[in-house]
């Protein structure tokens, strides 16, 4: 099942509203380098265990 990680469910004075989603390794890859890039955190592995908390997974698509 593909995983989906919302940055407006992380708290920060940015308000960011970016949503990413795929496979689990995808999105915690995009997840770390979008954190570290945009919002100045550090790659630990504390960081990453707060990270995975918030991946959920993805709602099914209804055709």
């Amino acid at each position: 099942m593909r995983k989906v990680m919302d940055c407006r469910q992380y708290p920060s004075e940015s308000h960011c509203s970016l949503t990413i989603a795929g496979e689990e390794e995808e999105v915690m890859r995009a997840a770390v380098l979008h954190s570290v890039d945009v919002h100045g955190h550090q790659d630990t592995p504390e960081f990453r265990a707060t990270l995975q908390t918030l991946m959920k997974d993805e709602a099914p698509q209804h055709a």
